[in-house]
Order: C-alpha cells, then structure tokens, then sequence
C-alpha cells in the first residue's frame, strides 16, 4: 500500500487522502464461483456444493498474487464463513499469506441465509415462495426459514464489529461472501439496514475497510486478480 508519511500531509480542509491506516483492517474476501454460483441455486449449507473448477482456479489466482506480492504480510487471524465454499477459498489462500495460519469458521459470517429455498434453482424459488418486497418491508423473511434485509444486516454488524473488537490494530482477513460484502459496505458508509446497494463484488476480490475510533474508511475495494471473467 502506498502512503504519505504523516508529516508530508496538507491540513485536512485540503487534503484528499488520510493517513497511514492505524485502526483494524478487515480484508474481506468473496470467495470463488461455487456450485450453486454456476447452476443457477439457492446456495444455503444443502445448495452450495463448493468450488466450481474454475472457482478453484480464482482461489490459485489469488493466492500466486499473493504470495509474489506480501501485501497480506502480517494478517493476525484469518476466518470464514462455515459454508463450504468460503473454507475451500480459505484453505487455498491462507498458506500464501502465511504458512501458519489457521483459518477460524463463523457461522455469523454466511451469505444471507435462504431457508427452505436451500438448494432450489431461482426459478424454482419463484414458483414455490411469494415474492418479498424488500423496498416495502425490508424485515420481511426472504422465505420461510429464510433472513430478512434487516436481520441479515444486523447479523454482519454483529460480526464485523466484533471481529474489531477482537483484533484492535491488527490485519484481519475475512473469505466470506458479496453480501456480507455489501453490508459492510453500508456500515462504511453510515447506511441503515433497509438500504439496497447491489454493488458488484467479483470472485475472489478483496474490498478492505478500516475500523478507527468509530470510524470507518475504505482503502480498496473489488481488487480482484487477474484472471479473465467468464
């Protein structure tokens, strides 16, 4: 990462960038194209499937760029969400960040989750459940069993702030998915849970934020490595 040191800055009616991060890091992983990615699924516990082949292949991109690169150099900790594809994307990537790290799965840390629509194709999530309207009443369960908007941006709150809690002034990496992803994005930016952002997070990039005295601020976001889209 590049910095100004400290001194060389303008005041901060003039500046345009801030200093060098201090606060806990959290890098923020998508994990790799999973099963359900690629079929079209409601990808719960059931659904997921793990890693596509091409999934393995954006988790091996990664990890190559990281290991030349060592800019994940003293990463404390290292979590996952428990569904299957977020491990498989940790296992690939923790030894090009360190060799002895260990990766920790939180269950607090899962895609929203998807109840009885868990391993149903959309179109078969369409058929058999009434649509939600999230813009009319964002603590509605997306189905039954299922998490609403609210509910699932308090759960990634939850988390995420512990995890600074946890680790204050560390490196923290966290594989994980585009929609806890987003809402960490809201919390960034001072958003309430009912906000929609619907951003695009591209497998296997990285999107860090740090967590300051209360502050939030965004040092990159959807860095992905080099592999070509499908």
């Amino acid at each position: 990462m590049s910095v100004v040191p400290d001194g060389l800055l303008p005041p901060p009616g003039f500046r345009q960038r801030g200093h060098a991060p201090r606060g806990t890091r959290l890098v923020l992983i998508r994990h790799g194209e999973c099963v359900a990615n690629a079929e079209g699924r409601a990808g719960g516990p059931r659904g997921d499937g793990g890693l596509t082949e091409r999934g393995r292949a954006q988790a091996a991109a990664l990890a190559a760029r990281l290991a030349r690169t060592r800019e994940l150099d003293g990463a404390s900790a290292l979590y996952t969400s428990t569904l299957p594809r977020a491990i498989e994307t940790g296992g690939i990537v923790a030894p090009a960040i360190a060799p002895a790290l260990v990766a920790r799965a939180r269950a607090n840390l899962e895609e929203l989750r998807v109840g009885e629509a868990d391993g149903l194709t959309w179109a078969e999530v369409a058929e058999r459940f009434e649509p939600v309207d999230w813009d009319l009443d964002p603590t509605r369960p997306n189905v039954p069993g299922g998490e609403s908007l609210v509910g699932f941006f308090e759960r990634c709150r939850s988390a995420l702030e512990g995890l600074v809690v946890a680790h204050p002034g560390e490196l923290v990496v966290v594989v994980t998915h585009g929609g806890v992803i987003e809402q960490a994005m809201k919390l960034y930016q001072g958003l309430p849970a009912s906000v929609r952002l619907a951003p695009l997070i591209e497998h296997c990039s990285m999107t860090e934020i740090e967590f300051d005295a209360g502050r939030a601020r965004l040092l990159r976001y959807n860095d992905r490595s080099p592999l070509a889209a499908p």
